[in-house]
């Protein structure tokens, strides 16, 4: 299972909000391209980046610091907030993005998501399924959608998308364990899909219980800023 902890940009700070919540952030670092030395320099390979400027702007606005990342380490990116259109997608992959996140846009704008995975490799693409009471989330999760969860997995991935980030809003930055039953559920119900976990997680245990029900990949945000888990624990989980 890929441990890919996160990075959350707001004015090139690294940050953390509280169930999507814009008004309960919390700034851990003002250089993030550091935080991300640390964690290539610990054993880690991949790196969740996400543009909470984009995702409530529509329009990337990060791309500078995404680029400063891949310039300074190996780290695996994958990026997303506000990449709702082909220019979006190519700046980002030129920036140094292995992979997109895409969630708003495949909501609001599915015939110009579903041509963009005509002209590129679906795996350059990862599905973002934010959810809230079993609704997609978009916009930063300040809207909810009327999509719900399964519905919108299954619409793409007859479409060749895999990899798909699925996040309980209501578990993000709370520390008090991730959606396992949830993520079960998907992972019986779609037999294709390569689900990462995000949101809740709050110690090595739970990786444990995401990894033992399938789950690909798990992204560790809060739990490592604030102490929960330290870079040693997850060097060793990697190795």
């Amino acid at each position: 299972m890929k441990i890919i902890p996160a990075i959350d940009l707001i004015n090139g700070q690294c940050v953390r909000l509280s169930q999507g919540d814009y008004d309960r952030k919390t700034v851990y670092t003002n250089n993030p391209v550091d935080q991300a030395k640390l964690f290539a320099d610990h054993g880690i390979q991949n790196l969740h980046l996400v543009d909470l400027d984009g995702a409530k702007s529509g329009r990337s606005e990060n791309l500078k610091v995404l680029e400063a990342i891949a310039n300074n380490t190996d780290l695996k990116i994958d990026f997303g907030g506000g990449i709702r259109s082909k220019s979006a997608v190519d700046s980002a992959l030129s920036a140094g993005a292995k992979q997109l996140n895409i969630g708003s846009f495949a909501v609001k704008e599915v015939e110009n998501f579903i041509e963009l995975l005509k002209n590129y490799d679906p795996g350059t693409f990862i599905l973002s399924a934010d959810f809230k009471d079993d609704f997609i989330a978009i916009h930063g999760w300040q809207e909810q959608s009327s999509w719900s969860l399964s519905e919108f997995i299954a619409s793409y991935l007859k479409y060749g998308l895999r990899e798909v980030v699925c996040t309980d809003v209501s578990k993000d930055g709370m520390l008090n364990g991730p959606s396992v039953e949830a993520y079960k559920d998907l992972i019986q119900e779609f037999s294709d899909l390569e689900l990462i976990a995000s949101g809740g997680v709050q110690s090595l245990d739970d990786l444990d219980k995401l990894k033992e029900i399938g789950c690909t990949g798990a992204i560790i945000g809060k739990a490592y800023y604030e102490g929960r888990i330290n870079l040693k624990e997850l060097g060793s989980y990697v190795s």
